[in-house]
């Protein structure tokens, strides 16, 4: 039976684990508030769905590989699986798409190098997972594309079947056309873009950028504009837009712009603050921090984070508020990231040695001024020191999004906290109550953590009300349904679902916690 949704995403939607009898066995993965949970919800909604992902095995593991398999018995989705070498792996992911993709997207054009990047792979795995999609896909489905690992799918899936309905959504930043145009494959990219039926961001800024790169390359009619929606920021930030491209046209192919955040799972965090283990969890941590203020950072290891500027930020606090001296605590989360790319390698030896610096300079017998965490912490621990920590400090100097700010805000349930949150994340323009700082700034960014330090109760629990109202209001629920409504305009015979597991709080994060 054929699939009247397909969904084409790197990750494959559950952990694989070896049992105590050597058996594979699958299951739910361990990030709990990932992206891969939503999109499994929309399945609900549909007949019959597949979800296609990559695979990496050895060449005498695809001699019999298993192509298919059933994850949930009872669920109306199947996982095709691509398998890949683990050379075309590195060549598709860790090369080409992170160290040639990656800091293009985030605006780093320093980082960029295209000389080691395997194009021709590129476009073979983008292929492959194409032509495993149009098989899947019933003559009515709607195909959808998610992330720039992909770019290149909408175009072999139209070449193969020229009336698919496709939708894609970019998780990362789309950056301006002078950054986005160094790529030397810039012409394939936004020609398959324009492709779609569907083209979905995050923000309303990232949604110009590309109709203006695609602009700067093709010649490209624009059918409908209006105001951005009134809970995102139109002037005074850095990501800032008035107003939203909604419609454009490219020859004969009419794409649909579409610029919506993904939400955080406000139920899934009230629920497990509420559990027993976590309450008792809690009371650990304030005692461990009683006396101090607790600062909370939770991110990975990438130059795009902004983790060194934090920790220099840091370290001049110590250096000019010796009254500080074991007042203050720095709980650093800097899950590593995959093994094989140099320049990771470094920024966590950069971070390992600032880190080791700093402690050394201005540890106490009993206080030392920064405890870091390279490994995965479980979600569940992690809304625990969320909802203990005084303030949240996530200091990207580029993220697409960034969930973490909105789990904080959630675990305050609007009485209490600060947000210190960097004007250049993507979650900002739904966010202007967070304090608001340039992370390119020194003198900023000191100032900022000085107001955080400082800032009376009254004040916080007024910032933190507006933004618990918005993170609420404007949750993963949110995402899901406004996608559902696009998804109707091309494919009306869909059904409306309800996301399991969510509900607003008025009814690579994956990299952090898997």
């Amino acid at each position: 039976m054929k699939s009247s949704l397909v969904i084409l995403y790197h990750r494959q939607p559950y952990d694989e684990v070896i049992n105590e009898h050597g058996m594979v066995q699958f299951r739910e993965k361990k990030s709990p508030n990932g992206i891969v949970p939503t999109l499994k919800s929309f399945f609900a909604s549909v007949d019959r769905g597949t979800w296609i992902a990559w695979k990496e095995v050895t060449q005498e593991q695809k001699s019999g590989f298993e192509e298919r398999v059933v994850v949930e018995p009872d669920a109306n989705y199947s996982v095709r699986r691509l398998p890949l070498t683990a050379e075309q792996v590195k060549h598709f992911y860790h090369i080409t798409s992170k160290e040639a993709f990656w800091p293009i997207l985030h605006s780093f054009p320093y980082h960029f190098t295209s000389e080691s990047s395997d194009w021709e792979n590129f476009k073979i795995i983008n292929f492959l997972f194409a032509s495993a999609a149009c098989e899947e896909a019933a003559d009515d489905a709607v195909i959808w594309v998610h992330d720039y690992n992909l770019w290149l799918a909408p175009l072999f899936i139209r070449q193969q079947k020229p009336d698919a309905r496709i939708a894609f959504f970019h998780h990362t930043p789309f950056p301006a056309p002078d950054i986005f145009n160094i790529l030397p494959w810039r012409e394939s990219i936004i020609d398959s873009l324009l492709c779609c039926d569907i083209c979905g961001f995050h923000i309303p800024r990232y949604a110009e950028n590309f109709v203006a790169t695609a602009r700067s390359l093709r010649e490209i009619e624009i059918l409908k504009r209006e105001p951005v929606p009134a809970y995102m920021s139109k002037r005074g930030m850095a990501l800032s837009e008035p107003e939203v491209t909604l419609q454009i046209k490219h020859q004969d192919q009419v794409v649909n712009v579409d610029s919506v955040p993904v939400g955080t799972n406000p139920q899934q965090i009230f629920t497990r603050l509420q559990q027993q283990e976590a309450q008792e969890q809690i009371e650990r941590i304030k005692q461990d921090y009683d006396g101090q203020k607790l600062i909370i950072s939770a991110g990975r290891i990438d130059y795009v984070k902004g983790n060194r500027e934090l920790l220099e930020c840091y370290e001049r606090l110590l250096d000019r508020r010796p009254d500080l001296h074991s007042k203050v605590s720095l709980i650093l989360i800097c899950a590593s990231p995959a093994q094989g790319m140099q320049i990771y390698k470094t920024a966590q030896e950069q971070i390992e040695q600032l880190v080791g610096k700093i402690n050394g300079r201005f540890n106490q017998l009993d206080w030392s001024p920064i405890k870091l965490f390279t490994k995965p912490v479980p979600f569940a621990e992690l809304v625990c020191l969320f909802k203990v920590a005084d303030i949240c400090w996530t200091t990207p100097l580029r993220d697409g999004l960034n969930l973490v700010c909105k789990e904080y805000v959630v675990a305050h349930e609007g009485q209490d906290g600060v947000l210190i949150l960097s004007e250049f994340v993507g979650a900002a323009v739904e966010l202007p109550d967070a304090l608001l700082t340039n992370t390119y700034s020194t003198d900023n960014m000191d100032q900022t953590l000085e107001i955080a330090l400082s800032m009376p109760v009254a004040e916080q629990q007024a910032r933190m009300t507006k933004m618990y109202d918005t993170v609420t209001k404007y949750d993963v629920k949110h995402w899901a349904d406004h996608l559902f409504d696009m998804f109707k305009q091309i494919m009306p015979e869909i059904q409306a679902c309800s996301l399991p597991g969510s509900g607003s709080g008025h009814d690579e994060k994956e990299a952090i916690l898997s």
